[in-house]
């Protein structure tokens, strides 16, 4: 008897009301595969996934084709986005022909924003769950398993998965996310996190310092330590940002905000790279920056969303903060870290967007000059108050020009921005090969540069010193010099 055919022996018989069906297929160690798309904290999540099924029975594979449960993992920030989960479940949908046990699910963003729609419109999808429902899984599965749809997208105020020690997929054993907050408050006119994800709340900060322990003895040399908005960070014992002036006097002399726990985390590994992401302007504070400088293992990069460089714009999208203070910033980072790389987020053609403030955008991209960023064209997200208040009135043809316009001045940049590095030397972290030569290391600097050099005798996981002799826009070309005094 094949795989498959002892994998669907097994649906029948549950099916049929035999009770050591699902017992014997936790025994037979079923077989997950899972995809991801959108942001870091998506990526987390699947690793949280496969864990809680992990328990259940469920190694993970790469081979779709085999797979007894295939999950997607979704995002729902830009439609693009959504149209590619569509197109992925045609080509399960064309597996599950083959193999008509296997059985699909869609989780995160997407699962929650449209909820039981998606088995109304995806007659392959048997199972959805919002991403606070993960825990719920197993009892999903049986629901599947026993032939029903599933569905649980509900949102909670208080889970964070602190307590669940996330399975490392696909890992080069190097580099991991730990996941810090869930939710997001800031209320922006163009984006749908607040209501896929929920209020803002913070997991304990024992519990993260643990699993970077955790990390580090397993042989992991970098973390990222992850959230829809990092700096919002807040720690006083449980509960939501929103409610801490209800917070007894201890509870709040006792509390643990961004900067804190980001000492915390370099103070706990001394010799461990951590990163951060993602930061949000009108949150980030100067105490963030003076522990990036303390602290020689917190990178000097920082990811820092602007969207806009129009005032006008910017209040529209509900940003609260304005062009100026976000150049004191800027100004601020570069006072304190000289040497530290910053990163945007851009949307061209947002509602309303004149001519004008599209070049208030390119100057404010003169000013900052970005090592790189993260640009598209608006796309309307039905729910959010922007697609609820405004017009989506930029022509297409406007939004790309424009777009095309902002992608053209960031490559002038980064390669300024890369041209900086020339002749010195630096600590890269070596992640793996090349995917241009096997004779190549690949790694990041602390700027998180990619940078490339000749393998000789040093292996993955390895601080390297490289002296950096030529760059394109996005990548350093060097050769290695020494061993770094971290390893």
């Amino acid at each position: 008897m094949t795989a498959n055919e002892n994998i669907e022996k097994v649906i029948d018989e549950s099916r049929q009301g035999n009770p050591l069906a699902l017992e014997k297929n936790k025994d037979n160690s079923r077989k997950l595969y899972i995809e991801s798309y959108g942001c870091q904290m998506n990526f987390s999540d699947s690793e949280i996934v496969a864990s809680i099924l992990a328990k259940e029975g469920f190694n993970t594979t790469q081979q779709l084709e085999e797979a007894d449960l295939v999950l997607v993992n979704t995002c729902s920030i830009r439609e693009k986005a959504e149209l590619t989960v569509r197109k992925r479940l045609e080509k399960f949908n064309a597996v599950k022909k083959i193999n008509p046990g296997m059985k699909v699910g869609v989780l995160g963003c997407m699962a929650e924003r449209l909820k039981s729609k998606f088995l109304e419109e995806e007659k392959i999808v048997d199972m959805v769950v919002g991403p606070d429902a993960y825990k719920d899984l197993p009892n999903l599965i049986q629901e599947i398993d026993g032939g029903r749809n599933a569905v649980n997208v509900i949102l909670s105020k208080d889970e964070t998965y602190g307590d669940v020690a996330p399975v490392r997929l696909n890992s080069n054993g190097v580099s991991a996310f730990v996941s810090i907050t869930r939710g997001c408050d800031n209320m922006c006119t163009f984006c749908v996190v607040p209501f896929t994800r929920g209020r803002e709340r913070s997991r304990d900060p024992q519990s993260i310092l643990e699993e970077v322990n955790d990390l580090w003895e397993k042989g992991f040399k970098e973390i990222t330590l992850l959230g829809q908005n990092v700096d919002s960070y807040l720690w006083y014992g449980g509960g939501l940002k929103k409610d801490f002036e209800k917070a007894s006097e201890m509870q709040k002399a006792t509390s643990v905000n961004f900067a804190k726990l980001l000492e915390l985390t370099a103070k706990a590994q001394p010799k461990m790279r951590i990163r951060f992401s993602t930061s949000n302007p009108q949150d980030m504070t100067l105490d963030v920056i003076e522990t990036m400088a303390k602290y020689v293992n917190i990178c000097n990069y920082i990811h820092l969303p602007v969207q806009s460089g129009s005032d006008r714009i910017l209040k529209a999208m509900n940003r609260l903060h304005t062009r100026e203070e976000y150049f004191e910033m800027i100004d601020s980072i570069r006072k304190i870290i000289p040497d530290c790389a910053i990163s945007q987020d851009m949307i061209a053609g947002f509602p309303t967007e004149t001519e004008e403030d599209h070049q208030d955008t390119l100057s404010l991209m003169e000013y900052v000059k970005y090592d790189f960023g993260f640009m598209f064209a608006y796309s309307e997200r039905p729910g959010t108050m922007a697609a609820r208040k405004l017009d989506d009135d930029v022509p297409e043809d406007i939004k790309k020009r424009r777009l095309n316009d902002i992608i053209n001045l960031q490559q002038r940049h980064s390669l300024f921005r890369t041209q900086q590095h020339l002749g010195k030397t630096e600590e890269v972290l070596i992640e793996g090969p090349s995917k241009k030569s096997n004779a190549h290391w690949k790694g990041r600097n602390s700027q998180n540069i990619v940078v490339v050099f000749p393998k000789e005798n040093y292996k993955v996981g390895d601080f390297v010193n490289v002296k950096i002799n030529e760059c394109t826009s996005a990548t350093l070309i060097g050769e290695a010099v020494a061993h770094s005094k971290n390893n």
